[in-house]
């Protein structure tokens, strides 16, 4: 049904020793310029700024993606049994397509542009892009199809369950990868393993009883490579400042500003960003943006655009409200605006969430002797995890003042 390439294309990886292609419609889609554009999109967002090495970009990762779901549904008895070709095909697309859609600095631009990197994934999977096109080539409706996967809205559920849920390919690779790229071990566990023991029941993505403990060792890493590296404090300073720097150039609304690139002006005008722009939006776009607003008449615009390209990040620490007061007053003092120079940033992080009913979110194992569990009911280690004492962190960021 679908054509395969004269040879088996291989691509050299430092997780997976080589990525196989032997798809023409995948290989169309690997040389596309949309595909090309996630080389210009760093994978994690601002921890570049932290981690040096943190350089790897969202076209590794969705090759990770697209190789890791490649071995599920040719690899897995169970799932190669399940589905059938296209089905095949399909989830392998929406694997390698499924971040096609993000912006500069990864998650850290949707709160730019208070648009999910999802929606902008399907909007270029079917608005009659180069992607479209290439889908459409090698079967009518595929584009709609791969989008369905990623938008949760596949008529087969293990479709979205192999790229999105809380064992899936997308998780499997960004742990493995970020932690290479970043030096750190916080997310190694046993993928192999974890592969060896999935199985298909009842249409839903189980696990073997014998592979919990590979599955634990999975749940722990995801927990610490958060605290560890995702939501590393010098990072999210990095973005707040990105977030500040566009919230200035919207409140200023110069659309005439002869500082500001043709990028920049959707997000100045809060108007939605067309493909076309998009498409162009991309890190190398806001180096040369950034670099451009440093020579800006506004100081406050100029100031947070040296600080991004410079690496001059604001200060944090933990946000209380008597703290915050205090730090308010003195920025005022110091004749600096707190809407754009004191801000605050909460994250929490819940590893593993077991969700009600056979909602197809939580894991499921399949225990020797036939049942079903829920994995906080077949794992003392996820169960304390999950029944423990929630973690978050409150900080507040703001520039260091010259002491007097």
């Amino acid at each position: 049904m679908f054509a395969r390439l004269d040879e088996v294309k291989v691509l050299r990886d430092p997780l997976f020793g080589y990525i196989h292609i032997d798809l023409q419609v995948v290989w169309d889609v690997l040389n596309s310029a949309w595909f090309q554009r996630l080389r210009r999109i760093r994978q994690l967002g601002g921890a570049f700024v932290t981690y040096h090495c943190a350089e790897h970009s969202r076209f590794s990762h969705s090759l990770g993606v697209y190789e890791i779901v490649r071995r599920m549904v040719t690899e897995v008895p169970d799932l190669a049994e399940a589905l059938d070709e296209k089905e095949k095909v399909t989830v392998m697309l929406a694997g390698l397509l499924h971040d096609i859609g993000h912006g500069p600095y990864s998650h850290a631009f949707e709160g730019v542009t208070s648009t999910s990197h999802e929606t902008f994934t399907c909007r270029i999977i079917e608005e009659d892009t180069e992607i479209t096109h290439i889908l459409e080539k090698a079967c009518p409706g595929l584009s709609k199809d791969v989008a369905d996967v990623i938008r949760h809205e596949a008529k087969n559920p293990i479709l979205t369950q192999l790229i999105s849920s809380q064992l899936d390919a997308d998780r499997f690779d960004y742990l493995m990868r970020d932690a290479y790229f970043t030096g750190t071990k916080y997310g190694e566990f046993d993928m192999e393993r974890i592969l060896r023991t999935l199985r298909v029941h009842d249409d839903r993505v189980v696990v073997k009883e014998s592979g919990v403990y590979a599955v634990e060792n999975y749940i722990m890493a995801r927990y610490h490579m958060y605290w560890q590296v995702y939501y590393h404090p010098v990072a999210r300073s990095f973005e707040f400042l990105v977030h500040t720097l566009f919230k200035r150039l919207r409140d200023l609304g110069n659309l005439e500003d002869p500082c500001m690139i043709e990028q920049f002006r959707p997000i100045a005008e809060n108007v939605e960003i067309p493909l076309d722009v998009y498409f162009e939006l991309d890190e190398n776009a806001c180096a040369y943006g950034f670099a451009k607003l440093c020579h800006d008449e506004d100081p406050i615009l100029k100031d947070l655009a040296e600080r991004v390209r410079d690496r001059n990040l604001f200060k944090y620490e933990e946000r209380t409200d008597s703290a915050w007061r205090r730090k308010r007053n003195q920025l005022k003092k110091a004749g600096l605006d707190p809407a754009y120079y004191l801000g605050k940033d909460e994250v929490t992080q819940n590893p593993y969430k077991p969700y009600s009913g056979e909602n197809a979110g939580s894991i499921w194992v399949l225990m020797n002797d036939g049942t079903m569990r829920e994995l906080s009911n077949a794992s003392n280690i996820v169960y304390s995890l999950i029944h423990g004492p929630k973690r978050d962190d409150e900080k507040m960021f703001y520039p260091l003042l010259a002491e007097k």
